[in-house]
């Protein structure tokens, strides 16, 4: 049976592509291992864990602490364009990334970036739309050859190994993460959390934001918005 849905997984790409993919795995997941972790890296994450949640509370199991956007490929760009910027080592450098995992839903929090550094307007301006476009210079250096590949694959090994050192009992486990979640008036949001045997154990929230963080959370609120719309309809559909 769960071969059966994975097979209809597959062929749902010809129509809804990735959308269809999430919808159909996290039913067959929901039915087959509801108490799983779900940490879905397939873009749109932004839609698609939407869509894993609308299934999930469809068939009665939804666990708001077990299911995960993967954005760990934003919060590693970020440490290291910081750590190329600032001179600090890149494996000792920490910067929050709150909200979406697309363009300008993607936002650093230059502000809280640990060891502290200290940003210009026009530096904070300029790295953060680096840090938000990072997927298409990465397109772009390889002349329409791929996208990210290895970085994606290291951002996903890190979260997983980060989630499952928790599960097996480690304290103090952060990572930032796209879940539902209460902190703003999103229905989804991305912030750092505490992980643990269950999965999300405590929502860090986002700190105190300086005025530029501010405005940007407000310009990303009608995509990310949108974006969320999208994936409640299309699991509805």
């Amino acid at each position: 049976w769960y071969q059966r849905r994975v097979r209809e997984a597959v062929v749902s790409t010809q129509s809804t592509g990735n959308a269809g993919i999430a919808k159909a795995l996290a039913d067959a997941a929901s039915k087959v291992c509801p108490e799983a972790m779900m940490c879905i890296i397939s873009n749109p994450v932004n839609s698609t864990v939407p869509i894993a949640s609308e299934v999930y509370k469809a068939n009665g199991v939804f666990d708001p602490r077990r299911l995960f956007g993967v954005t760990t490929l934003d919060v590693v760009r970020a440490n290291t364009f910081i750590s190329e910027l600032k001179g600090t080592p890149v494996t000792q450098t920490q910067c929050p990334v709150i909200g979406g995992h697309a363009g300008v839903t993607i936002l650093p929090l230059l502000s809280q970036v640990e060891p502290s550094c200290t940003f210009g307007d026009e530096e904070r301006a300029a790295l953060t739309t680096r840090i938000q476009n990072a997927g298409t210079e990465v397109v772009e250096a390889k002349a329409g050859g791929g996208s990210a590949t290895l970085s994606m694959a290291y951002a996903g090994a890190r979260f997983a190994f980060a989630l499952l050192q928790a599960m097996n009992g480690a304290k103090n486990v952060v990572e930032c993460s796209y879940v539902e979640s209460d902190v703003t008036d999103m229905q989804f949001f991305s912030t750092p959390l505490l992980l643990g045997p269950n999965g999300v154990e405590q929502n860090l929230g986002m700190g105190t934001l300086i005025d530029f963080e501010q405005e940007a959370l407000e310009k990303m609120k009608p995509e990310l918005t949108g974006s969320i719309e999208k994936g409640i309809k299309f699991a509805n559909q």
